[in-house]
């Protein structure tokens, strides 16, 4: 009995691991038929035909070239994920270019489905996470160009140039679709609108203030 419980303990925990990132492919590569989306629901995209594959299914080009950061937030992101690159579905990896303007940020956000390996490759960059409740402990560093941080998956991370100068970071995400919720978007500039009460005990702030916030979303 003991041998037979030890077995199932395994078992559930190779699964759990298995689960923990986006599903392994079983053939070399499963080229997203973005055709098919609409048809049916898939987690993800289902695979076209391999004999149709071609080369352009597994090229980008364009990182070469900076985002706008001409915005609120100084910064800029040059996603590559599956909707980018048909033949990253399946592989469980991604790429993201993001350009920060003197002073510009990447604001608090969250990749629901990826951890972020981020290298800086100009500039200098304050950067950090938070963990999760109850400790919410941060985890900042300043990097300078050639520096490696990882952001670990789902908790609320961060990117901010103090510098005089322009910075450039790329990053890879363990995911073909890592997905982002930017926390300041997704709380205040919901819609329709999260109710200013609720904001309000949550933030511990008065209703007038959560108004002007949501005003600027």
């Amino acid at each position: 009995m003991a041998s037979k419980f030890f077995l199932l303990a395994l078992m559930a925990m190779s699964a759990s691991r298995a689960l923990a990132s986006d599903p392994g492919q079983l053939q070399d590569f499963c080229v997203a038929d973005r055709t098919s989306q609409g048809m049916f629901f898939v987690n993800g995209f289902a695979c076209k035909d391999p004999k149709t594959a071609v080369v352009e299914d597994f090229f980008f080009s364009g990182l070469h070239m900076a985002g706008n950061t001409s915005n609120k937030q100084g910064s800029a992101v040059t996603a590559v994920n599956v909707a980018h690159i048909a033949g990253l579905n399946t592989l469980g990896i991604s790429l993201v270019r993001v350009d920060y303007a003197p002073n510009g940020q990447n604001p608090p956000h969250i990749h629901p489905r990826a951890t972020e390996i981020l290298t800086v490759l100009e500039g200098s960059l304050y950067v950090g996470f938070v963990t999760s409740n109850p400790e919410n402990k941060l985890f900042a560093k300043f990097l300078n160009k050639g520096d490696v941080f990882v952001f670990p998956q789902g908790l609320i991370h961060f990117q901010f140039n103090l510098g005089t100068n322009k910075a450039v970071a790329i990053a890879a995400l363990s995911s073909k679709n890592p997905g982002v919720i930017t926390v300041n978007n997704a709380v205040f500039g919901s819609k329709p609108s999260i109710s200013d009460d609720i904001l309000a005990k949550a933030f511990q702030v008065d209703k007038n203030i959560v108004d002007n916030i949501q005003a600027q979303f």
